[in-house]
């Protein structure tokens, strides 16, 4: 195939696959401890179980790892995933908690009335070493959480929003004659898009991090997945009626009118920003489904390298479209199918939307 020749794509996916590998084994990179003790910045109930640690010199005699989790997003990160090995549902998660090899206890009484009792066998197995070590990190569950990103960053790139925006920029440049000059323009309004994309992920994730995501944050974030593909499911069904998960109507002449302003690379890559914004009400609903995910579950690092490998598969369709345009595809074929087959991708990104929704939650994820 001629795609495959060329000498962008090949780059191209081998960024995509280290970014890959480079996600995979961070995400059970996790400490380990025998005993974490996980607390909130005025937490009534914390700071009880901290006057007891500290009156009985519990500090002293245990490696008790401290981790503050209301305003430190990695602390957590490494809670949920600790809770997550353990089979902790979602809504048994909770401040305090105390975790002494596999056992795991929440608030104050349990803590005060059990931790010396589970503590002193972690100690006894350190002291024994015939004893098997706790299994906390033994196992490691599937990386569903790399999973829902790739998901949902196809479901995001299906989206016939782009591919309608992307085929009107090329066919702009083509009717100048010059096929390179539209490879370089798509290329470049794909970039920008990236550029935009991936900075305002960035910068939600940080706000969400401003504070503890709770329990029923997540719960939230679950509804809408499944309120998304009910929307999606009924632009299959009824196509039209009421509203579009689309660009809305009235702002496409406007956004027809930006697009066709463009005359080169420059002026692509520069479009790219104003048209993500046109963007956002039909892009936006996998993007932040998964911005609420990881602001929950991954560490600082782990979430940069998420980001850029969900916004390089969602620029994924528009650079293989630019491609195909500059070896000969024509951009009118491509708008054809791109109206046949509107109504299959709201009921694939629907079935996707609904699926995820429901396996956050029922706290799968």
């Amino acid at each position: 195939m001629p795609l495959l020749s060329n000498k962008y794509l090949p780059v191209y996916l081998l960024f995509v696959i280290s970014i890959i590998l480079a996600i995979t084994p961070a995400v059970h990179a996790e400490e380990t401890s025998n005993i974490y003790f996980f607390y909130g910045e005025g937490c009534s109930h914390c700071a009880q179980v901290e006057e007891f640690f500290e009156n009985d010199n519990l500090y002293d005699k245990y490696a008790i790892d401290k981790k503050e989790i209301y305003f430190n997003r990695d602390n957590a990160a490494l809670f949920n995933n600790l809770l997550d090995g353990l089979e902790i549902p979602s809504g048994a998660r909770g401040v305090p908690t105390v975790i002494v090899g596999d056992k795991v206890l929440v608030g104050d009484e349990p803590i005060i009335n059990n931790f010396i009792i589970y503590a002193d066998i972690i100690l006894q197995k350190d002291d024994d070493k015939t004893v098997e070590p706790s299994n906390v990190n033994n196992a490691p569950k599937p990386n569903l959480t790399l999973a829902a990103v790739v998901v949902g960053s196809l479901v995001d790139a299906i989206n016939p929003c782009e591919f309608a925006v992307l085929i009107i920029l090329v066919t702009t440049i083509l009717a100048s004659g010059n096929s390179k000059k539209a490879l370089l323009a798509g290329l470049a309004f794909s970039s920008s898009m990236f550029i935009s994309y991936f900075l305002m992920g960035l910068g939600l994730y940080k706000a969400l991090g401003l504070g503890a995501i709770s329990v029923w944050f997540f719960q939230i974030i679950g509804w809408m997945a499944v309120v998304l593909g009910l929307f999606n499911l009924k632009d299959y069904f009824w196509y039209g009626k009421g509203f579009l998960m689309e660009v809305p109507l009235k702002w496409r002449p406007s956004l027809k009118k930006l697009i066709h302003s463009v005359a080169s690379p420059k002026g692509a890559f520069a479009i790219g920003f104003l048209v993500s914004l046109f963007l956002l009400p039909c892009t936006s609903g996998p993007y932040i489904v998964i911005l609420g995910m990881l602001a929950k579950r991954a560490f600082d690092a782990q979430a940069v390298l998420y980001l850029l490998l969900y916004n390089l598969i969602f620029i994924s369709p528009m650079v293989l479209i630019s491609l195909a345009v500059y070896k000969g595809f024509d951009p009118a074929k491509a708008e054809e199918i791109r109206l046949k087959r509107l109504r299959i991708l709201h009921l694939i990104t629907g079935i996707i939307m609904l699926a995820m929704g429901i396996v956050i939650l029922k706290g799968w994820l």
